[in-house]
């Protein structure tokens, strides 16, 4: 296998491969630069210069959240809690998925994330659930694939009971990706490295043109050869994407975008309990792949998104707002699948010997499909002598999954040195469960301003979803089910003086795991109905001035668990999430501080079993950390370390065993320096700079333990040229 070769053959085959794919990759940077400034210079013969509409740039002051729905209302003024993170703030640590927000905010954490395959997030302690917890540009979207984030301009995330920005959705919160749109004159390429030995290039295009500039252009393009540390998972990723806009008249702005992306990468099953041991992460090579036989295939994730959206300004300063999108993700899941041992009697863990029982699992041509309308229209009004800032709208969703059939078989026994190769098991289909889902939704938001310094924020969304799913071998008809339902929330915040701000909150939200033609999912002769989930907040935010902020956050959350009795899922007591959110960001001369922490107790009450026990894969406190120092000898340079800590996480649903607390330290640099008209900016890191060796999160999935170890430590190393 390519990971057995001597350290001399791999290495000179790096090197060669590294310094053959960087120089297409400086190759094709210097020609998009040179595209892009014989461009700039055209636009320029055509338009005046002072034409030019300016970039917006967003700074932490006057932070705003669209997934906040209240508009314009600055995320220090709003009674919850939410989290603008920037794609700048990204490059710097070297992030490149949705997983990598767990380095960023004390709220998130991973949830069964897993090299090659999509990113699963747990927020305050709930995992997200992938088909109704993800928003582009405040659409819903299914992140059952890799979304690719060159083409976004940043990633928000609201933390907390979702039913008043989501009809259906686990509870912990949103995120919503926010696609990048013209800006004006824009010129960017770069390229990058990381180890082992991963290589990309990128382009970020964008103009102005026409007439009082009344057309724009953005494109976005993005290939990266995957080569990453664990062995075996060779792969590639690619992107295209293009936004325009037409500016109608000053009033009327018509938008369109497209972007199509594929990946293709071996994915990595976890390790797990060894019999009734939890394995040292210390005796774990976390470069080794459970995935590495010569018969596997690579995950393949694409997908193609397209979206118009129209704004309309009206009179009294009221504003439209229409806008319509469609995603289309193709998939081929592929595996060799350690799941339990038999040979022990146990279905839940490997082998006491390090052995397992090891599946071929493989479906292709997994087509999923999303449509959604929404139509919406806001502005001011006074009614009984007070003033209300309104937003009335509506919402439609139409969500489709179809499966060809399934192969999930025993091919014989592996083990975890992931050495052992196994034939592949019979070439046997299975049905899989075809689905369709249609949601419609209508909402009211309203922000009452009481007094001068009292505000009142009501949110009310009325949902009405039907479901069906059948087996896609034709043995029985679809099980439709329908169901509506109303969440209600609302809020009163207090601006106790000019900069800080206390607040309450509560609300409701919805949430199903029904899939209607399983008859274990029953309830009184019917499919399981819809749970309502629940959440109070209280909160204090201050910003004393631009370089000091601070806050604090105590919430409770609660949702209806369910069981598997072993014959019918039933609601069986209730998921509680308390804890305590505080974040801070200050500037003390050449330094920038952030941070945020949360400590959390979770616990199932209220159940027949595992009653007051701990929920698997869920720490009990996080802190993330960063300073950055700007080194006045040195214009540009800024030197940067991270600390992000998670404590323990339970392994076993009766808590019997966990896994510990771990620290993990990274550092980075980034250099800024003009070289003409252009602005370079070379950026370098190390993730993991101690090497450490732990158990990064303890999936409890499908019935089975799960253990996932810390990437070891991986460099990285990027140029970036902005004309």
């Amino acid at each position: 296998m390519a990971h057995q070769r001597s350290t001399l053959q791999k290495n000179t085959a790096v090197s060669g491969l590294r310094l053959n794919a960087l120089a297409h990759a400086a190759q094709a940077m210097l020609s998009c630069l040179a595209l892009g400034t014989a461009t700039h210079a055209a636009a320029q013969t055509v338009a005046p210069q002072e034409a030019v509409l300016p970039a917006v740039t967003i700074t932490a002051p006057a932070a705003r959240a669209g997934v906040a729905g209240f508009g314009d209302t600055p995320l220090a003024k709003l009674p919850m809690q939410a989290q603008v993170i920037t794609q700048e703030q990204l490059q710097d640590r070297g992030g490149q998925h949705l997983s990598d927000l767990v380095s960023l905010d004390a709220s998130i954490s991973d949830s069964y994330n897993a090299a090659g395959y999509w990113d699963m997030l747990s927020i305050r302690g709930f995992t997200l659930d992938n088909k109704h917890n993800f928003r582009r540009d405040g659409l819903p979207i299914n992140a059952e694939t890799i979304l690719p984030l060159d083409n976004k301009a940043r990633i928000e995330v609201l933390k907390g009971t979702s039913g008043m920005q989501a009809g259906l959705s686990a509870p912990g919160g949103l995120v919503n990706l926010v696609v990048k749109r013209p800006e004006g004159s824009v010129r960017s390429v770069g390229m990058g490295w990381r180890s082992n030995n991963s290589v990309g290039a990128w382009a970020d295009i964008g103009e102005r043109f026409g007439p009082q500039q009344t057309f724009g252009l953005r494109i976005n393009a993005a290939y990266e050869h995957l080569d990453p540390s664990l062995r075996s998972a060779t792969g590639q990723r690619q992107l295209l994407a293009v936004a325009g806009d037409w500016r109608l008249n000053p009033d009327t702005l018509l938008e369109a975008e497209f972007e199509s992306s594929r990946s293709s990468q071996p994915s990595q099953p976890g390790f797990s309990l060894l019999g009734n041991t939890l394995p040292a992460a210390s005796s774990i090579d976390p470069r080794t792949n459970l995935n590495n036989q010569p018969r596997s295939q690579p995950v393949v994730l694409a997908g193609n998104t397209a979206s118009l959206r129209l704004q309309q300004r009206l009179a009294a300063g009221w504003k439209f707002t229409a806008h319509a999108a469609s995603q289309q993700l193709r998939s081929d899941d592929r595996l060799a699948y350690p799941y339990g041992c038999s040979a022990e009697g146990n279905y839940d863990r490997y082998c006491s010997d390090g052995t397992f029982d090891l599946y071929t699992f493989k479906t292709d041509g997994e087509h999923r499909r999303t449509d959604a309308l929404a139509a919406s229209v806001e502005g001011s009004a006074q009614a009984l002598g007070l003033n209300h800032q309104l937003s009335v709208g509506m919402s439609a969703t139409r969500f489709s999954a179809r499966f060809g059939p399934q192969i999930y078989t025993y091919a014989g026994t592996g083990d975890i040195s992931g050495n052992t190769v196994v034939p592949a098991g019979p070439n046997t289909p299975s049905a899989n469960t075809d689905r369709n889902e249609r949601t419609q939704e209508l909402y009211l938001r309203d922000r009452i301003q009481l007094g001068r310094n009292t505000t009142a924020w009501l949110g009310l969304r009325h949902t009405r979803i039907r479901q069906d799913s059948t087996p896609n071998d034709g043995s029985s008809a679809p099980v439709p089910d329908s169901q509506a339902f109303t969440t209600p929330w609302l809020a009163l915040s207090q601006e106790l003086s000019p900069g800080r701000t206390a607040y309450a909150s509560w609300g409701q939200g919805i949430e199903t795991p029904v899939t209607p033609n399983n008859p274990n999912y029953v309830e009184r002769g019917r499919p399981l109905r819809a749970s309502r989930t629940h959440q109070i907040e209280l909160g204090y935010k201050a910003r004393p001035s631009d370089k000091v902020s601070y806050g604090v956050a105590l919430f409770q959350i609660m949702q209806p668990a369910v069981l598997d009795n072993g014959s019918l899922f039933v609601i069986d007591g209730t998921q509680r999430r308390r804890g305590i959110e505080a974040d801070a960001a200050w500037d003390v001369q050449a330094w920038r501080f952030d941070a945020s922490g949360m400590v959390l107790d979770a616990k199932r009450i209220d159940s027949s079993i595992n009653n007051d026990q701990r929920p698997t894969n869920v720490p009990n406190h996080t802190v993330k950390a960063q300073a950055r120092y700007r080194v006045a000898q040195v214009p540009g340079l800024d030197l940067s370390a991270a600390l992000v800590h998670e404590g323990s996480r339970m392994v076993l649903p009766d808590n019997s065993l966990s896994i510990p607390a771990w620290t993990r330290l990274d550092l980075g640099l980034s250099h800024k320096q003009s070289l003409g008209a252009t602005q370079l900016t070379w950026r370098a890191g190390v993730t993991n700079a101690t090497d450490k060796r732990a158990w990064r999160e303890s999936p409890y999935q499908y019935g089975h333990v799960y253990l996932y170890p810390m990437a070891p430590r991986t460099w990285r190393l990027s140029l970036q040229a902005d004309l």
